[in-house]
C-alpha cells in the first residue's frame, strides 16, 4: 500500500467516524430529548434520560474530534495537489468543528440546568437546545464551504472519479443555499431537504471510495506530472 492510499484510508476512517457520531448525536439522540416549543417535556426528557443525554454530549464531542481529524488528514492527502485549496478545505473543516463544539456547550449546559428542577430550569434548557439547533444551522455555511474545495481537489488530483468531485461541489453550494433558504424562508423545509441531497450522496460516496479504493490507480501516474508542473 502506498503512502497516499494509506493517508486516504485514514482520512476515510475519520470521515466515517464523523458520519457515525453525527447521526448518533444530532439526528438520533437529540430527537429523543428535544421537543420543540415544549419546555416542560424537554426538561422532563433530560431528567428521565440523563444517561442518554450524556451519551449525546459524548457523541457531539466525537463529532468535534472526528471533524478536526478529517480536516487535517484531507489537508495531508491533497496538499501535494494544491496547498492553498487543501488549506482552505482544512480551515473550513476546523471552523465547522468549533461550531459543533459551541453547540455542544449549549446542550451540556441545558442538561445541568434541567437537573436543577427549579421553576426557571425548563425554559432555560429549552432555550439552550434551540441555540444548539441554531449553531448547527449556521454551521451549514462552513460545511458547504468545506465541501466545495473537497470536490475541486477530488477532480484536480485525479484521486477520485470526476463525477464525485462535481457532486461534492454541488453539495457544497446546496448547503450554503440551504442556509439562505432557512434564514429567509424558515417554513420551506422541503426545499432545504432537497438542497442537501447532493451533499449526502457525495459524502457517502467519498467515505466509501476512501475506505475501499483509497485513491484511483491512475493517481500514482498523475502525481509526478503535477509535481513537475508545480
Amino acid at each position: 500500500m502506498t503512502d497516499t492510499k494509506r493517508t486516504a484510508r485514514i482520512t476515510g476512517l475519520a470521515y466515517l467516524g464523523l458520519a457515525i457520531t453525527g447521526f448518533l448525536g444530532f439526528l438520533f439522540i437529540r430527537e429523543q430529548l428535544y421537543v420543540p416549543d415544549d419546555a416542560a417535556r424537554t426538561a422532563a426528557n433530560l431528567i428521565a434520560h440523563e444517561s442518554l443525554a450524556r451519551l449525546g454530549i459524548l457523541a457531539d464531542l466525537g463529532m468535534v474530534l472526528t471533524q478536526a481529524v478529517t480536516a487535517v488528514w484531507f489537508w495531508k492527502l491533497f496538499r501535494p495537489t494544491d496547498p492553498v485549496a487543501a488549506g482552505s478545505l482544512a480551515l473550513f473543516g476546523l471552523v465547522n468543528s468549533v461550531t459543533i463544539l459551541v453547540g455542544t456547550m449549549f446542550t451540556a449546559t441545558a442538561l445541568d440546568i434541567a437537573l436543577r428542577a427549579d421553576t426557571a430550569s425548563a425554559g432555560q434548557a429549552l432555550l439552550l437546545y434551540e441555540l444548539n439547533g441554531t449553531a448547527f444551522t449556521l454551521g451549514a455555511l462552513f460545511f458547504g464551504l468545506w465541501l466545495m474545495p473537497m470536490g475541486w481537489l477530488a477532480i484536480r488530483s485525479g484521486f477520485m472519479p470526476r463525477p464525485l468531485g462535481w457532486i461534492l461541489q454541488a453539495g457544497g453550494v446546496g448547503y450554503v443555499l440551504s442556509l439562505i433558504v432557512t434564514v429567509t424562508m424558515p417554513d420551506a423545509t422541503g426545499a432545504v431537504s432537497a438542497l442537501v441531497v447532493p451533499a449526502t450522496i457525495g459524502e457517502f460516496w467519498m467515505v466509501g471510495y476512501l475506505l475501499v479504493k483509497g485513491v484511483s490507480d491512475r493517481a500514482g501516474q498523475a502525481m509526478p506530472a503535477q509535481v513537475a508542473a508545480a
